[in-house]
C-alpha cells in the first residue's frame, strides 16, 4: 500500500521550501565554500560565488554548478579585504538573482606563526577577511532579509572559535570574534523570521589547509607528515578529516523549516576535537 507523506515530512525536503531562493557565498570558489554552494544549489537555490582563482578556472567552476543543479549562478570577484566590494557583491546578487535570502560567511585566510615575530599586516588580513568582511556582508544583507521576513545566515568559524591552539593568534581571535558576532545580530534579528548560527569545522583538507602544513611544520620544527598526523587529526579522536560535504549538508538543513528555532548556536564539526 503505497503512503502518503504528511505535511510535516514534506516540509523537511529541502527542495520543496528552498528552491527559488538566493544564497551568497563567500570564498566559493574551491574547499569548504565551493562544497557549502553546491549543496544549496542542490537544494534548488540559486547561488552567488566569491572567491580567488584563475578567471578560466573559475568559470568552469560557475558553469559547473549551473549545469549540474539547474540553476543561475553568478560569479562576484568583491575582495574581501575590501568593505566596499562587500557591500557591491550584496547589492550584485540581489539585481541578478533578485535577493540575498541566504548569506554564508566563508571567506578566510590563515597565517601561522609565534605572537613575537607574527607580521602585523598578516594579523590585520585576518582580521579583516575572517571577521570584519562577515559584518559588513550581514550589515548589507539583514535589511532586506527584515523586509521579506525571512533569512538565514550562517558564519563558517572554526573550532579555533571555540578552543585555541599556539601560533594561530590572528586566525583564533577573529573566529572567536565571529562567534561573539554571530550571537549578537541573532538576538537582533530574532523576532523578524531570521536565523543566525556558525558552523565550527574541524580540519578539512582545503587549499587553506594544505598550505597550512608546512608552515605549521616550520613554525613546530616537524616534518609536515607530523603535522598531519600529530597536530592535525591528533586533535580530531575520529582521526579523520572533516568532508566539504557535511558541512554542505549541514549548511542545507540549517536553511529548513526544521531549522527555524536554531540561532545564535555555534555547531561543531570537528570529530570530537572540543570534547576533549
Amino acid at each position: 500500500m503505497q503512503r502518503t507523506l504528511t505535511a510535516p515530512q514534506a516540509g523537511l525536503d529541502p527542495a520543496n521550501e528552498l528552491a527559488g531562493k538566493t544564497a551568497v557565498v563567500t570564498g566559493s570558489t574551491s574547499g569548504i565554500g565551493l562544497g557549502i554552494a553546491r549543496a544549496l544549489a542542490g537544494a534548488g537555490m540559486n547561488v552567488m560565488l566569491n572567491g580567488l582563482g584563475d578567471a578560466a578556472a573559475v568559470e568552469a567552476t560557475r558553469a559547473g554548478v549551473e549545469a549540474d543543479y539547474g540553476v543561475k549562478a553568478r560569479y562576484s570577484s568583491a575582495d574581501m579585504f575590501k568593505p566596499n566590494e562587500v557591500v557591491r557583491m550584496i547589492e550584485d546578487a540581489r539585481v541578478l538573482l533578485g535577493s540575498v535570502d541566504v548569506l554564508v560567511n566563508n571567506a578566510g585566510i590563515q597565517h601561522v606563526e609565534a605572537i613575537e615575530t607574527f607580521p602585523p599586516a598578516k594579523w590585520d588580513a585576518i582580521i579583516a577577511i575572517n571577521l570584519s568582511s562577515a559584518f559588513h556582508a550581514m550589515r548589507a544583507a539583514v535589511p532586506d532579509m527584515k523586509r521579506q521576513g525571512w533569512g538565514r545566515i550562517i558564519n563558517i568559524a572554526s573550532a579555533h572559535g571555540l578552543v585555541a591552539s599556539p601560533f594561530k593568534s590572528a586566525y583564533v581571535a577573529a573566529k572567536h570574534g565571529l562567534l561573539g558576532l554571530t550571537k549578537t545580530v541573532a538576538l537582533e534579528t530574532a523576532e523578524h523570521g531570521i536565523t543566525v548560527n556558525a558552523i565550527c569545522p574541524g580540519y578539512v583538507l582545503t587549499p587553506l589547509v594544505q598550505k597550512q602544513i608546512p608552515e605549521t611544520a616550520k613554525a613546530r620544527g616537524i616534518s609536515e607528515e607530523q603535522v598531519i598526523k600529530d597536530v592535525l587529526l591528533h586533535a580530531q579522536p575520529t582521526r579523520e578529516f572533516v568532508t566539504t560535504e557535511q558541512i554542505g549538508t549541514l549548511s542545507v538543513f540549517l536553511c529548513t523549516r526544521a531549522a527555524a528555532s536554531m540561532t545564535g548556536t555555534a555547531l561543531p564539526v570537528e570529530g570530537g576535537w572540543t570534547a576533549q
